[in-house]
């Protein structure tokens, strides 16, 4: 009788991403804990890392140190992984604090060895938005003071010319900041693109504003002169506010436009004018804003049709629980069906997948933390996100909710997902995770566990399905020890709160080895 040459066998695929095989620890609720990689470790901490902020488990403080640690060490062991990381984490998991730190503790590291090379590139590659070579020097100076080694200057001299311009002047230069775009300009000193001739005067202009020098705009600088000219004359007539055409010449913004008006103009002609020239993001996160001031529902279509463009969603790199805060938000159901479009968008790299899937997602009383401190989601509610949306697109799929007990989640198809996530419970409880396995296996031809792995009793859940039968934990937290092995045979680990990791898992269903997500 044939022993490995069945009808089942099959070619075994691997993910890089890897913990022990025995456990060599325990768990922050006592459970056996399964160490990882130092890069495994650091890729499942960057993903899920807001930087600054309390979990359930670990205090701010200790869990940055923890990142810092990880990323100083592979910056200078394994410089090509941690410059594609790094890049991956601001572009492709849209992670921005996270990057700006591994950059800038990745290029002290190096400075402090004496290695040379990649500092340069991984600071210009974590930064990819106009604001944020103030944040990394404010971060830097922050941490070690205000001599800051070349290296990091010229990745951040890098950035600004990349990201500096009239309008990125106009929405981010402001008194609020520590650190203006004068500030930065001359501390890395920065030489005008090529491309960009107007860059010169634009940069004297912001060294000019920040010391309140001089009070003429350079002709070349056509944009701050219309705001100028608008805001001149919004000051005595604000019904010039009203015009779409010349707040799109002036760069206004609309936080801009509504502080100049004041009470002054009708609210909803206002945020009408101001609908064109919103960017994706500021769009979402008005859609309350926009019921409340009455906008017609001709704007509101507008707004619609570009909020399901998929490929404004797919430059706007929303991580997919930006879509659920704002359905919850907008007090209209004129915006669900949009929503919930752009989120199937969102999520584009889910696969569908064949046989039968059972698909388990933790609402224990740890899925309670928030994932930053501005935002009232919580790991709850991206487990539930990936979870439903998992379950919708497979080609049957079991979805169940667990704590200290488990129940299924009722999910027809043709469901809407942001609507399905109400169906969850919520976070409570303990994490039985092995039980919830154990009562709900039947043969199923995977599964998938979406969680922060820190079950409390029971043994590892991967052990009560059968080793020829692949196991994905998707983690959800980045917390030190896991509740499994990862790496050898069919169980497989995941993370992040996009959903760009999931390409990795039609590869090793085909048998294939799946790199990391940059590596693609």
């Amino acid at each position: 009788m044939s022993k490995f040459n069945t009808a089942a066998a099959r070619p075994a695929g691997r993910g890089p991403l890897a913990a022990d095989p025995l456990p060599s620890g325990r768990t922050h609720q006592g459970g056996p804990g399964y160490a990882r990689d130092d890069r495994t470790e650091l890729f499942l901490l960057a993903v899920a890392n807001m930087v600054g902020e309390n979990t359930f488990y670990e205090g701010a403080g200790e869990r940055d140190g923890r990142f810092r640690g990880l990323v100083r060490r592979a910056a200078v062991e394994a410089p090509e992984w941690t410059a594609g990381l790094i890049g991956w984490l601001r572009g492709g998991a849209n992670m921005r604090s996270a990057s700006i730190v591994a950059a800038l503790e990745g290029a002290k590291a190096r400075v402090d060895a004496g290695a040379h090379g990649h500092s340069r590139q991984m600071v210009a590659a974590a930064l990819q938005r106009a604001d944020e070579p103030g944040e990394a020097l404010a971060y830097w100076t922050g941490r070690y003071g205000r001599a800051v080694p070349k290296p990091v200057k010229r990745g951040i001299a890098d950035a600004v010319r990349r990201l500096y311009t009239e309008r990125s002047l106009l929405k981010y230069d402001t008194g609020a900041r520590g650190f203006r775009f004068g500030d930065v300009i001359e501390l890395v000193h920065p030489s005008p693109a090529a491309d960009r001739p107007w860059q010169g005067e634009l940069f004297s202009h912001a060294i000019d504003r920040r010391h309140g020098r001089g009070d003429g705009i350079p002709a070349s600088l056509r944009t701050l002169t219309a705001d100028a000219g608008l805001r001149s004359r919004a000051a005595e007539d604000p019904e010039v506010l009203l015009a779409p055409a010349a707040l799109r010449a002036a760069g206004m913004t609309w936080e801009g436009a509504l502080s100049l008006a004041g009470g002054r103009v009708d609210k909803a002609r206002l945020w009408e004018a101001l609908i064109p020239s919103m960017g994706y993001m500021a769009l979402l996160r008005n859609l309350r804003n926009f019921d409340e001031a009455g906008v017609s529902d001709e704007a509101a279509a507008r707004v619609a049709a570009r909020l399901t463009d998929p490929e404004q969603v797919e430059r706007s790199r929303q991580l997919p629980m930006r879509f659920l805060s704002a359905y919850r938000a907008a007090p209209s159901l004129r915006w669900a069906h949009a929503l919930e479009t752009a989120l199937g968008h969102c999520l584009a790299n889910v696969p569908a997948l064949s046989g039968r899937t059972l698909i388990l997602v933790d609402q224990s009383g740890s899925m309670a933390s928030r994932l930053s401190a501005r935002s009232d989601l919580t790991c709850a509610d991206a487990a539930q996100i990936f979870g439903a949306g998992l379950a919708l697109r497979a080609q049957a799929a079991d979805l169940v909710q667990f704590d200290n007990t488990s129940a299924a989640v009722p999910l027809r198809r043709g469901d809407a997902l942001l609507s399905a996530t109400g169906r969850f419970w919520g976070p409570r409880g303990g994490t039985a995770t092995a039980d919830a396995v154990r009562r709900h296996y039947a043969d199923h031809d995977r599964v998938v566990l979406v969680t922060d792995e820190q079950a409390h009793r029971g043994q590892d859940p991967t052990r009560e399905v059968p080793e020829r039968v692949p196991v994905y934990t998707w983690n959800l937290a980045g917390h030190r020890h896991g509740h499994g092995p990862a790496g050898e045979g069919d169980r497989h680990l995941f993370a992040g709160l996009s959903d760009q990791a999931f390409r990795m898992v039609p590869l090793i269903e085909a048998g294939r080895v799946a790199h990391w997500p940059w590596e693609h």
